[in-house]
């Protein structure tokens, strides 16, 4: 090796230090000042909790002894010792219930705390609720305090539900040790359940107590090591870290109120008194100046302090502090349901409500109706309206049920609907997206009603005509006289906006303002007119809003007549905000003038101008399919995008967006033959868009084919992949060593990833996003390699299985895109059930169950109309229902996976019995027992519930399998029909769940 390269070597290796070994838990035993030093860094490794537990778990190792019997863990100094340090770890972290509940274990945390109790000199034996806690000394009072004060939050955290952990194939001996630490842990909170009522009497004694309290330090505990508490000093006053007697109150009034809280669910008054203590958590909390040893979550406090004002009726809806939630709940427990829904209809525009928070009211009111409460059908149909009007202003999906309501809905409906749209808007300047989306909503409304006279009073209705332009309307009416060719919905003009008077006797002023609100080419040019002969000064500044693209305004402003540059620049500015509010009609005169104007002294500026109208008809021709119209383009549209794809014009500036738009266009408008064969191979070479457009083009018409015709495929494979890569660069610092390496998007693909999502975003054609989402999620499952948990779409078959160079891709890029992607192509249309299925999996593999199995079940219900048919098997595949089975696992629902278990091909006893078997399950349970067919369930339900003592769970399966239709005498034609209606009944009772 050469010196040179030998000076290279040392300084990479420099510059690269090596990670520090982790510190062993028995260092700590030979070394008695390394814990302080340890637990000093910014980032100690191992972390805290890490330590507690290693000590720990070697403290509590079982010793074996001569005759090879095991031994419980032996009391010697070793052991000792390592508790110790366990103490001074937690003592460190200043006895923090909310980072020790996080880190630990219950078993681990209660030998804790209980090797605190005892190194505090709590009295063995002796219960804690007839301990005088004014008596004892400050740090035996404190760790009183502290174990019941985690005793109450243990019960309270207990029963919430958690994600539970599941050894995998290569952890085989970890399913005995799960098993006996879950053993342990609920051996514990039994003792502590039983135990709750002394907790909370200690807990109420210690909040009574007005002097400061004192917790163990690091040094006291060393002063205990060392037995010199012969001198007191460990029991006196001052001994330890002081804590206020107002800091305690508050954290304890916190953790009682969280325990009555808890408890409210069996005896509803309980909740007065978690309301109490949780006022004076508040109160605590203003009055403290510092709150270093209050470790509480603010939000949830909250939550708590707003949902027992609700249970307790504590609100009054006139008070000003009242919250939204407060004053939705009195208005429900005074049956004042119309002031309901006025308050869900004027949140439309406020806003302050959360949209989860609005479909629970829903949900109770749907509650209430099936348990029998008559007279609340009309309030749910119209909190169903309120809701789908907010999901419409947040461009969200609407509602399965208020599709459902659509389907034969009555005139007092219609009139409602419309009632809330108008409302819902904001009186002074609604925004353009909330105009945009209510006039979406009011198509789709159209659309939906078959009762063609209902769909006459939308389309009379005075904000369908302020919303939709005339284009639109004729559109919409042309759609409905297909549907009825004897009811006429000619939609009536839109009165003129603009009433501009056309005085020249107006000061500048005036002029200006005129000139920003006119739309109409021969009066801006009057206007300006005017004004040059008022004053010489360039009037396309007048609104600072006017704005023409980059590529052009070089061309522009070099006109040397300062008339026809202001006229030329106003024109195209207004013409391209026309576009981008989609007044198509006004951006077509506007350009028409310009290009007239133009065409008489620039053959350069005539050739924009043409670009820009040939981009106006594409927009306009692609908004029209965006909203239902299956017009194909006029053969003369066609003819001038190809042009404009094949011009070479030189010196001629063009805007990139127009190449990117009619490439999509072409693509949405299936010009496959065009792209894949008339395309020359020089604009194929040079125009990244077309390039790409006749990759997919190719690799569309070749969908489905023999394996010979994927090369295009392989391309197009290739060319993405590229887009998605990242380059490596070596950055060398002054005195020539290499240092950081830095990495950013590539060069080396034809577009960058950005550019591509945005020409991706221009497609409609559902073939070609299928293939782009299907190539996303190939690219996606190989960047993860993670063969259990893939997601599924159609025509994964056509991709590569590997890639050459996998370090390469950014594996973040192309988890966005795939989210993107499949997000986006849903906006087009929700109810593709591929998508549907593919979001889903997105939704699986990334553990968000509960937003996988909506969409499972939404894939199901698209497809069976809303499961009134059987669902196909190759939608619910068994692959997609073991994965709705995990999504309800996952949520504690057990009873849901065992009715699903019966869906499979092969039912799966073993995952059924075993679901059935947990007494922790968050779903309904008994009532899903009417779902079940399958005998052999049925059977293994009622022998659980006689063990279990369960007598009407009993009863209600024995009900379940006396059924006739379920007798296994019966003619299989017989059995599965039963088996169908009970899967389309539980289907739907899950969608009623779930959406």
């Amino acid at each position: 090796m050469s010196a040179e390269a030998a000076d290279r070597v040392a300084a990479v290796t420099s510059s690269r230090p090596g990670t520090p070994l982790q510190t062993s838990w028995f260092e700590f035993l030979l070394d008695d000042s390394l814990l302080e030093k340890h637990l000093q860094k910014s980032n100690p490794d191992p972390a805290p909790v890490q330590l507690i537990i290693q000590f720990l778990e070697q403290a509590s190792k079982p010793s074996v002894n001569e005759q090879n019997q095991v031994q419980p863990p032996a009391d010697n100094r070793r052991n000792r010792t390592l508790k110790l340090l366990a103490l001074k770890v937690a003592a460190h972290m200043k006895w923090d219930l909310e980072v020790l509940e996080k880190g630990l274990t219950i078993p681990v945390l209660n030998m804790l705390l209980n090797e605190l109790l005892c190194v505090s000199k709590v009295p063995p034996g002796v219960k804690h609720v007839d301990l005088d806690l004014s008596t004892l000394p400050p740090t035996t009072a404190m760790a009183v305090i502290i174990y019941n004060r985690w005793a109450i939050r243990t019960i309270v955290l207990s029963s919430f539900p958690e994600k539970q952990t599941k050894p995998g194939p290569h952890q085989i001996n970890m399913l005995n040790i799960v098993q006996q630490e879950k053993e342990m842990t609920e051996n514990i909170l039994t003792v502590l359940k039983e135990q709750a009522a002394d907790s909370i009497s200690v807990l109420e004694g210690a909040v009574r107590l007005k002097k400061d309290f004192y917790v163990h330090t690091m040094r006291t505990l060393d002063l205990l090591a060392a037995d010199t508490a012969a001198n007191g000093e460990t029991e006196s006053s001052t001994a330890g870290l002081r804590i206020s007697a107002d800091e305690l109150h508050c954290q304890v009034h916190y953790d009682l109120g969280g325990i009555f809280f808890h408890q409210g669910c069996t005896d509803l008054p309980i909740y007065e008194k978690a309301r109490d203590h949780f006022r004076q958590t508040k109160e605590l909390l203003k009055k403290l100046d510092s709150t270093v040893h209050v470790h509480l979550d603010e939000k949830r406090l909250a939550g708590y302090w707003n949902a027992c004002r609700a249970l307790t009726g504590d609100c009054d809806p006139s008070d000003p502090q009242t919250t939204p939630y407060d004053q939705i709940n009195s208005l429900i427990r005074a049956h004042n349901y119309p002031a309901v829904i006025e308050a869900f209809i004027k949140d439309n525009i406020s806003r302050s409500l959360p949209n989860h928070f609005r479909r629970s009211v829903l949900r109770e009111f749907l509650y209430k109706v099936q348990q029998g409460e008559s007279g609340l059908d009309e309030v749910c149909h119209k909190l169903c309206v309120c809701n789908a009007v907010r999901d419409t202003l947040e461009g969200e999906i609407l509602s399965v049920r208020f599709q459902q309501l659509l389907l034969k809905p009555s005139k007092q409906v219609v009139d409602f609907i419309l009632e809330v749209c108008t409302r819902s808007l904001e009186k002074d300047r609604p925004s353009e997206a909330s105009r945009r989306n209510m006039a979406n909503f009011l198509k789709t409304l159209c659309e939906s009603l078959e009762d063609l006279s209902l769909v006459f009073v939308v389309s009379s209705h005075k904000l369908f005509m302020e919303l939709l332009k005339e284009e639109e309307r004729k559109v919409l009416v042309e759609q409905m006289r297909k549907r009825s060719a004897t009811i006429n919905l000619s939609a009536k003009p839109l009165p003129s906006f603009y009433d501009i008077p056309a005085s020249a006797s107006v000061n500048i002023g005036q002029l200006e303002q005129q000139l920003i609100l006119s739309l109409e080419p021969r009066r801006i040019r009057q206007i300006l007119i005017e004004l040059h002969g008022l004053a010489e000064r360039p009037f396309w500044r007048v609104n600072s809003k006017w704005e023409v693209p980059p590529d052009y305004i070089n061309v522009i402003l070099g006109i040397k007549d300062n008339l026809t540059k202001d006229l030329v620049y106003i024109l195209m500015a207004k013409g391209l905000h026309c576009i981008s509010i989609k007044d198509f009609a006004h951006a077509r005169q506007l350009f028409s003038a310009c290009l007239e104007l133009v065409t008489e002294f620039s053959p350069k500026l005539r050739q924009v101008m043409l670009n820009e109208i040939l981009l106006l008809e594409v927009r306009a021709h692609e908004a029209m399919a965006a909203e239902g119209s299956k017009e194909r383009p006029p053969p003369d549209l066609v003819s001038r995008v190809r042009g404009y794809l094949e011009m070479r014009i030189h010196d001629l500036p063009l805007r990139q967006v127009v190449g990117e738009e009619c490439v999509a266009f072409m693509l949405n408008w299936r010009e496959n033959d065009y792209l894949t064969l008339q395309v020359s191979p020089s604009l194929v070479m040079n125009n990244p868009y077309i390039k790409l457009g006749q990759l997919l083009a190719s690799t569309c018409k070749e969908l489905p084919g023999p394996k010979e015709s994927r090369r295009t495929a392989k391309e197009l494979w290739d060319v993405v992949v590229q887009i998605c890569s990242i380059s490596i660069q070596h950055k060398r610092n002054s005195d020539g060593r290499i240092g950081l390496i830095k990495q950013r998007e590539s060069s080396m693909g034809i577009l960058h990833r950005s550019k591509f999502i945005t020409f991706t975003k221009k497609i409609r054609e559902p073939l070609v996003l299928t293939t782009l989402i299907s190539l996303f999620v190939r690219l996606h499952s190989i960047v993860r390699d993670d063969i259990v948990n893939e997601v599924t779409a159609e025509h994964l078959s056509i991709w590569p299985s590997s890639l050459p160079n996998i370090q390469a891709v950014d594996v973040e890029a192309v988890a966005v895109t795939v989210k993107e992607l499949v997000s986006y192509a849903l906006t087009l249309n929700p109810n593709n059930q591929s998508w549907l299925i593919t979001q889903a999996d997105i939704y699986f593999v990334t553990n968000q169950y509960s937003a996988a199995l909506n969409l499972y079940l939404q894939a199901g219900a698209v497809c069976s109309d809303f499961f009134t048919k059987a669902v196909p098997p190759d939608i619910y595949t068994d692959q997609v229902l073991k994965r709705m089975i995990k999504c309800c696992s996952m949520l504690n629902c057990h009873t849901q996976v065992a009715v699903l278990c019966q869906f499979l091909r092969e039912v799966d006893y073993m995952t059924a019995f075993k679901a059935l078997q947990e007494q922790n399950s968050h779903d309904a349970m008994d009532s899903f027992y009417d779902y079940i067919w399958d005998v052999t369930i049925l059977e293994y339900l009622t022998h659980i519930h006689h063990k279990r003592g369960e007598t009407e769970k009993r009863q209600i399966a024995i009900k379940a399998i006396g059924q006739t239709e379920l007798n296994t005498s019966n003619p299989e034609e017989v059995l599965q029909l039963a088996a169908q209606k009970r899967k389309k009944r539980f289907l739907q009772a899950m969608a009623k769940l779930y959406f």
